[in-house]
């Protein structure tokens, strides 16, 4: 028993120990034992991989692989399991931050490179720049010839758009005109087929839109009266409860969890103040077009959304038990986080959040197979209590811990029926990767990071292990983006991983590739 002044180590398990206690057996104890010192008994020799594969096995630590088997989550939207596209991750309780990210899921393309450093530098202070903004409209006309290109010319020399016979057709100066090169690219359009105010256009699932529109400040000096192009850009959104806030108390909580319902329920509203000037911020509508066949066409304006709760050791004061002990904060946001996703699931369909009514959280921090399938038993018994069907609670499982990278294959079984995405996360894992090796010697600075084998390995294994268990057209294999704090990224948030794209028949980052995309 110690007092209140006595330093104490907290291990991962909870345990407070005195610190006198840890120092002399981790000091005076352990050493001569064999004990904990694998690494420093072979700190001076090469790497055994057969042997230290043995001693994970020994241990416990790596558990051996079942028969092979295929996921079987039904009920996935389209943005989820077929879809390529950047996810954010945005704090719950910034009520801006979150719409802004909601209503990301289409976005100007000219604004984007105008106003960042994707064209390799930034934009010049004061005024609207000509000589820049004839540099953005070029990267865009680039762009479409790139992704949907014309049977012949350049989306450049054009000068008017209409569509004929459910076709899209371009015009240049004279008489000649070219279709599409893929004439399925082209998916609706807005205002009249002979004039239209906005054209549609898709590749690899992706929507680009044409802006048109003569009396615009950039379309009444564009030959085809291009005032602007739209990309559909975040299609997917984790709506953080874990990293990226503090949510220590009782009226944290309630904070975080009310910006969630006003998401679920489509009331947030968030009323911002910039100088002499003040807005609303609030949820994008869905939006119109006349298909390609002719009929109505509406897409949504909004991102899909996922809401990554707490790891499995966190606890909250905001709820005790019997005995006045916090709860695991985890429990309670699982049971709250569904519960609010229930009025998204009372909306008419084309406003949900999830057309097939689905509930997707995020689980973090999971160490291996057994805390997944505590997770799943946990989202189980969540649905019992509110009258849900099984598996409405689908679950994205951060691969981001050593011990769930090397039982991935398990880790994935455990959640077999429920599992919507396996991801990657270069920071927690890099420092689980120092925790459970630190003895086996220095980690290489971060600038060097990114050339080493291991996270090359790490990342192609989250891929291959999607792949293996039938992720492909199920569910999403992501990877995390490399932070770039001190300058906007030039490629998209969550690129496809190049071993993915393979697989799949896709091509690489195509949308916003520049100078730095990597």
């Amino acid at each position: 028993m110690t007092n209140a002044a006595t330093p104490v180590t907290v291990s991962r398990h909870g345990l407070r120990v005195a610190a006198p206690l840890a120092a002399f057996i981790e000091s005076e104890v352990l050493p001569g034992t064999g004990i904990d010192e694998r690494h420093r008994a072979r700190a001076r020799q090469p790497h055994d991989q057969a042997s230290y594969r043995s001693f994970l096995t020994d241990i416990g630590y790596l558990v051996p692989e079942g028969p092979a088997f295929e996921i079987t989550t039904v009920d996935v939207d389209d943005e989820l399991k077929v879809v390529a596209g950047p996810q954010l991750v945005v704090p719950v309780t910034n009520a801006r931050y979150a719409l802004n990210a909601t209503d990301a899921r289409w976005g100007s393309l000219n604004d984007a490179l105008y106003g960042t450093d994707a064209l390799g530098d930034l934009s010049p202070s004061g005024p609207y720049n000509t000589e820049r903004g004839a540099r953005v409209i070029a990267w865009a006309r680039r762009l479409l010839d790139d992704a949907v290109p014309l049977a012949s010319g350049s989306h450049a020399d054009v000068v008017g758009y209409r569509i004929v016979d459910s076709a899209l057709v371009a015009a240049f100066s004279g008489e000649a005109t070219s279709p599409l090169r893929v004439p399925a690219a082209f998916t609706g359009h807005r205002g009249d087929a002979a004039t239209p105010t906005g054209v549609l256009l898709t590749n690899h699932g992706l929507r680009i839109e044409i802006v048109i529109d003569r009396s615009h400040s950039v379309g009444v000096t564009d030959p085809a009266g291009i005032a602007d192009v739209v990309l559909e850009s975040a299609v997917t959104t984790i709506i953080d409860f874990e990293d990226s806030i503090a949510a220590v108390d009782a009226d944290d909580k309630v904070r975080a969890y009310r910006n969630w319902l006003g998401l679920m329920d489509g009331t947030l509203i968030e009323t911002v103040s910039k100088g002499t000037k003040t807005f609303e911020r609030r949820l994008a509508p869905n939006r119109a077009w006349t298909g390609a066949n002719g009929s109505s066409l509406e897409l949504r304006g909004r991102s899909v959304l996922l809401a990554r709760n707490v790891g499995h050791l966190m606890t909250t004061p905001a709820v005790r038990d019997a005995n006045g002990d916090n709860v695991f904060e985890g429990l309670l946001d699982a049971m709250v986080t569904v519960v609010i996703a229930m009025h998204d699931r009372n909306r008419p369909t084309a406003a949900r959040n999830s057309a097939h009514g689905s509930v997707y959280i995020v689980k973090p921090k999971m160490h291996g197979p057994d805390e997944v399938a505590f997770a799943c038993e946990m989202f189980t018994v969540v649905e019992r209590a509110l009258g849900l069907e099984p598996d409405t609670v689908k679950m994205g499982i951060m691969d981001e811990e050593r011990r769930t990278t090397v039982n991935l294959f398990e880790c994935v079984r455990a959640a077999r029926s429920r599992v919507v995405f396996i991801n990657t996360g270069f920071l927690d894992r890099t420092g689980d990767e120092i925790h459970t090796s630190m003895e086996a010697g220095p980690m290489v600075p971060k600038a060097q990071m990114k050339s080493q084998p291991w996270i090359t390995g790490y990342e192609d294994h989250n891929v291959d292990i999607g792949l293996r268990c039938g992720f492909s057209g199920r569910a999403q294999v992501g990877k995390g983006m490399w932070a770039a704090p001190n300058g906007w990224p030039t490629c998209s948030p969550k690129r496809e991983h190049p071993r993915l794209r393979r697989a799949l028949g896709r091509p690489g980052c195509r949308l916003v590739e520049g100078p730095q995309c990597r």
